[in-house]
């Protein structure tokens, strides 16, 4: 190949769209990081994309490590919605179930889409991210939140946020997915 054709190469290579994209959920709004009904719909959309996509990991990972993690996630996050729709209620709210937004749907959808050599490093690059900012959602309200029992909900999420993020951070580092 000459330079020519290899600078004409890296040109279209970098205005393309990435082949492997990783899209995230995005990060929930500000006013969730102080405000009750707003923590409580934030939390409970970032529960239900990571039981969503841990549900898909399970379906299509063939990976044992990342089953695992699914299946930890699955379990931690059904009890999270759990202890913050009764926390909300505590605090006399009432809350409605969970839906995911337009980010989250299309996250789910390029989980869905995937093809099954690039599923694993799709799943955990998303995790990473959504975790991250479902820990600074947690910590940001149990810190500054308007209602006790959905600041003691919120300060409960965030250690089993964190081993979920040490977790992924350890997939995503190749131990236990094969140098995925």
């Amino acid at each position: 190949m000459t330079i020519k054709h290899l600078g004409l190469f890296l040109a279209a290579m970098t205005t393309t769209t990435p082949l492997f994209a990783q899209t995230p959920p995005p990060p929930p709004p500000a006013e969730a990081k102080t405000s009750a009904m707003p923590y409580v719909m934030a939390a409970g959309m970032s529960d239900l994309y990571e039981i969503n996509s841990s549900e898909i990991a399970l379906q299509k990972s063939q990976t044992t490590a990342i089953r695992s993690f699914a299946t930890m996630l699955i379990k931690h996050h059904k009890m999270t919605t759990i202890a913050t729709m009764k926390a909300a209620k505590k605090a006399g709210l009432t809350p409605t179930p969970p839906i995911l937004d337009a980010g989250a749907t299309a996250s789910i959808a390029e989980l869905q889409a995937a093809a099954p050599g690039d599923f694993d490093r799709i799943y955990v690059g998303q995790q990473i991210p959504a975790h991250q900012a479902a820990l600074d959602l947690h910590q940001s309200y149990a810190a500054s939140g308007g209602k006790a029992p959905l600041r003691m909900s919120a300060r409960a999420a965030v250690p089993i946020v964190k081993k979920h993020i040490a977790a992924a951070m350890k997939l995503q580092a190749g131990k236990g997915m094969g140098g995925v």
